[in-house]
Parts: structure tokens; C-alpha cells; sequence
């Protein structure tokens, strides 16, 4: 069993202001609980962690711990004790199949401290050379990691780790830089449209490592695991896509639409519905359509507005209560709306609800707090608008268009 030898400074006691600071910038990283997801299951190994480390500190900055190893984020352990300290002396990575049959770490300290058997380490390092951590993974039984496939894999999600350190950086350079709040705000946006270009080309190589597998291992195991990597690429696609529409909003160029005439949307938005389900397919959502005609719409954008509200419904809606989903030609108007039960959204909310980077209080942190805000650039760059009813059962949001 791992055992966890604590560092002098426990969970609770004040870490340095830039240690901190590093540790809350990972946490902020939205796609870190996927990369963890994914390497755990790549690897079959239960523990795995983004750390800082220094030349005298080992702090977890996030964790996912399906083995009760029993470190937290946040959590410390002595430095010397870890085999991230030598992947920070050398730069190097470090990947161990199986400890009892490995030469050169059969008899090392840190295996028989923590009772591990396998075990992957590899460096985050940021554009301008800094060491910042390790992405690593443990476990007390052995698992095949030291092959190219999983480093490769471990390698590509550790720049993709310090591409958003270094936006992080760039961002507060350009904050401490600006003169004034509507300055920062500018150069904020400018930089969220550089970084959603420059951060497709890690997740494109990553891209094309899972395709490449996928001709390779074509195993049921291998293939879950793959699928399973290519939806963490989507979704870090989609939240690419969110900060590349909400630069383009700010930035005075706007949303724009390329609409089809004379299409039928209704076998859209049942897709829509449909790749819904299928990622949560414990909620039920019923369909009501009665349009007459066709719709002039942007079909990509639709799409994406009614998978932004369909999302919302489900993660604040009751999941004992079915989702439906209304569209209908009405009083010269095309009205889409998204009915969930649950509690009503709270006064305040409701103030800030189409505001960027806001999420409900109730909510975890992930996702960026983009989705209701892109949905309304939306609606407004079709002509329309989104508007939200919410009660005591249910709330409602509707995106009302004219047709004219």
C-alpha cells in the first residue's frame, strides 16, 4: 500500500505568496482535471499530479487520487524524498515500469518510502526555460509507462500545461503594464485572441497522436482509452473555440454568420439533442417541434447557441425533471427554448447571467463561464435575443428571432 510521508509544513499553514500563486494558477486551468482523467487511464495508474517544485518545496497544486494516497491540493511533500527533485536537476523525464525489475531504481529510497512499483514524471517547462513542476503519475502496482506512446502523451499535456502558465504570465505582464482598468481589459482580450490560436497546435499534435494510435492499437482496451482522449481534445476544442469567440465579440469585430437559406433545422437541433444524450444519459430531454417553414440561420452558431443552453439546463437543472426543448414560428418570430425544473436562479444571478467568466455559485469550476455569454453574442448577431424566466419549478430560456 503508498504510504504518505509528509513534508515539515502541513496542510493549512501559510505557503509563500508565489507558491501560491502558482499552485492557484493550475487549479484555474480548466482542462487539468481532464489530463489527470485521461493519463490515469491511459496508464492504469491511480495517482496522478501537476506539482511545483523547487529546489527545497514539493506542493501539489492538483490532484486526482483514486488510490486514497491521501495528498490534497495543496498538500507537500519532502522534496528530497521525491523523484521529481532529480526530474528537476536533469530536466529529464523519469518512467519506471515496474521498480522490483528496474536496475537502476530496484533499491532507490523513494519507492520503498512510498511503496510504489511504477511511476512517470515529466517536466513542465515554460517558454523562457523556467522549471515549474512535474506532471507525474504513481502506483503500487507495475504498469507499462516507459514506452514512446506515454511519454509522448504525458510530454504533450505538460506544454500544453505551461502554454496556459505562460499566457497567465503574459497576462498579469500586461495588466501590471496598463494605465488603467479599460487598458487591462484590452490587452486581456488581445491576448485571449493570440492564445486561442497558439494554443491549437499543442492540442492538434495531440490530436494527431491519438489518430495515429488509433491505426495502430486496435484492442477494446486501447480503443476506450483512445475515445476516451479524443473526448478530452474536444472538449478542449470547444473551450479553445469559447475564448476565440469571446475575443472576437470584444473586440469589435463581432460574431460572424454565414446563414442557410431554405434548410430544414429541425434534424439539427434533434443532433444537437442527440450528442447530448449521449454524454449524459441519465437525464431525459423531450422534443416538441411545430415549424412551418424553413429558417435563415448560421447552422454551426445555432447549433452551438442551443448546446450552450442545453448544457446549462443540465448542469443546474433537477435531474429527476425532464429537459424540454420547444421550437415553433410564432407571431413572425422563430422561438427555441430550453425548459429545466429546479430551484430558481437567485436575483443576483440573474444580474450578471450573460456577463463573461461568470458561473453560478453552486457550480464546480469548471468550463470557463463562456457558454451563456457566447449564446447571447449569438442571438444578438441573428437579430435576436435570449430571454430567461425562472420560478419556483422551472426555469426557461428562450431565444426569440425575427424572421424578417
Amino acid at each position: 500500500m503508498l504510504k504518505v510521508s509528509m513534508a515539515a509544513n502541513p496542510i493549512g499553514n501559510p505557503v509563500e505568496h508565489d507558491l501560491q500563486h502558482d499552485i492557484e494558477t493550475v487549479q484555474r486551468i480548466a482542462a487539468v482535471p481532464a489530463i489527470l482523467d485521461v493519463v490515469c487511464r491511459a496508464t492504469g495508474m491511480g495517482f496522478a499530479a501537476i506539482a511545483r517544485v523547487t529546489n527545497d518545496r514539493w506542493i501539489a497544486c492538483q490532484v486526482l487520487d483514486n488510490i486514497a494516497f491521501g495528498l490534497p491540493p495543496g498538500g507537500e511533500l519532502k522534496v528530497e524524498t521525491t523523484l521529481c527533485h532529480e526530474v528537476r536537476q536533469h530536466h529529464e523525464v523519469i518512467a519506471i515500469d515496474n521498480v522490483a525489475e528496474d536496475t537502476k531504481y530496484c533499491d532507490h529510497y523513494t519507492p520503498r518510502l512510498y511503496g510504489l512499483q511504477s511511476y512517470i514524471s515529466v517536466p513542465i517547462i515554460t517558454s523562457d526555460g523556467r522549471f515549474f513542476g512535474t506532471l507525474c503519475a504513481i502506483d503500487p502496482n507495475p504498469h507499462a509507462v516507459n514506452n514512446p506512446q506515454i511519454i509522448g502523451t504525458f510530454t504533450l499535456f505538460a506544454e500544453l500545461v505551461a502554454h496556459h502558465l505562460d499566457a497567465e504570465d503574459r497576462i498579469e505582464a500586461a495588466e501590471h503594464r496598463a494605465d488603467d482598468t479599460a487598458a487591462t481589459s484590452l490587452l486581456r482580450e488581445q491576448f485571449i485572441a493570440v492564445l486561442g490560436h497558439d494554443l491549437r497546435n499543442p492540442l492538434a499534435a495531440i490530436d494527431g497522436g491519438v489518430r495515429m494510435l488509433g491505426t495502430i492499437h486496435t484492442d477494446p482496451k486501447s480503443v476506450r482509452i483512445l475515445r476516451l482522449m479524443s473526448e478530452s481534445i474536444g472538449r478542449m476544442g470547444g473551450l479553445i473555440d469559447n475564448l476565440m469567440d469571446f475575443a472576437r465579440g470584444r473586440l469589435g469585430g463581432g460574431i460572424r454568420l454565414t446563414k442557410s437559406k431554405e434548410e430544414r433545422i429541425e434534424p439539427l437541433l434533434a443532433q444537437v439533442v442527440n450528442e447530448i444524450k449521449a454524454g449524459h444519459p441519465d437525464h431525459q430531454i423531450d422534443m416538441r417541434f411545430d415549424l412551418s417553414e424553413a429558417v435563415d440561420v448560421d447552422r454551426a452558431r445555432l447549433a452551438q447557441l442551443f448546446s450552450n443552453l442545453l448544457g446549462n439546463a443540465i448542469t443546474h437543472g433537477d435531474i429527476a425533471k425532464p429537459i424540454v426543448v420547444d421550437a415553433q414560428i410564432e407571431g413572425g418570430h422563430f422561438n427555441l427554448a430550453v425548459t429545466n425544473g429546479g430551484q430558481p436562479i437567485a436575483p443576483q444571478t440573474m444580474e450578471r447571467l450573460f456577463q463573461p467568466f461568470h458561473r453560478g455559485e453552486e457550480t464546480s469550476l469548471q468550463g470557463l463561464g463562456l457558454g451563456l455569454y457566447i449564446a447571447a453574442q449569438i442571438a444578438e448577431a441573428h437579430g435576436g435575443r435570449i430571454e430567461v424566466e425562472s420560478g419556483s419549478d422551472e426555469t426557461r430560456f428562450t431565444f426569440r428571432m425575427p424572421l424578417n
